[in-house]
């Protein structure tokens, strides 16, 4: 081994990532697979869904919070209006997210959709307007925590700019307070 490479970095939360992709590959291999070994429609379409609403769920609530630090969800306020909802680690936690974590969560998550869009594709050549059903179910799935997370992303982008800059011009008034009160 080569003494000036530095050490590749590991997955820091391996179980994390691996019941991350597991629920996303599970949901695709089995509407993949599920002709080979299922007549009823109705069975392909529940489980698949299913798989799909876990990996909804385990994406939404467990793995974005623990892979990259995110969370969203969205409320409806008293007028009847949609509101999204962002939570992000401070600054600190999200300087530590583990880069290989981060990399796994971002481009599985846009890879999954890629793939829900071709398997709709297909089943739009092949006349398949039930089938086609299931991918709709399963791409607005893994589009909403696409859409969820990016919001999420930016939010806390922009909270970091708010917090630098705040604390930028805290230390500068304190500095020039501090010359004035000298003088």
């Amino acid at each position: 081994m080569d003494r000036l490479q530095p050490p590749r970095e590991n997955y820091a939360n391996p179980k994390t990532c691996f019941f991350y992709v597991f629920f996303k590959a599970a949901a695709l291999a089995f509407y993949i697979l599920s002709a080979l070994f299922f007549d009823s429609f109705v069975i392909i379409f529940v489980v698949t869904v299913l798989l799909a609403a876990l990996d909804f769920w385990v994406v939404k609530n467990v793995s974005g919070r623990i892979l990259v630090g995110l969370r969203w969800w969205n409320e409806i306020n008293e007028q009847g209006e949609s509101v999204w909802k962002f939570e992000c680690l401070d600054q600190e936690s999200l300087a530590r997210v583990n880069k290989k974590d981060s990399w796994l969560f971002w481009w599985t998550l846009y890879l999954t959709a890629v793939a829900w869009i071709f398997l709709g594709i297909f089943s739009l050549i092949r006349f398949q307007a039930d089938y086609l059903l299931v991918v709709g179910v399963c791409l607005s799935l893994s589009i909403a925590n696409i859409v969820g997370f990016t919001k999420c992303r930016k939010d806390a982008k922009k909270q970091i700019q708010q917090f630098a800059s705040q604390t930028i011009a805290s230390r500068f008034s304190s500095t020039l307070q501090s010359a004035f009160s000298v003088v």
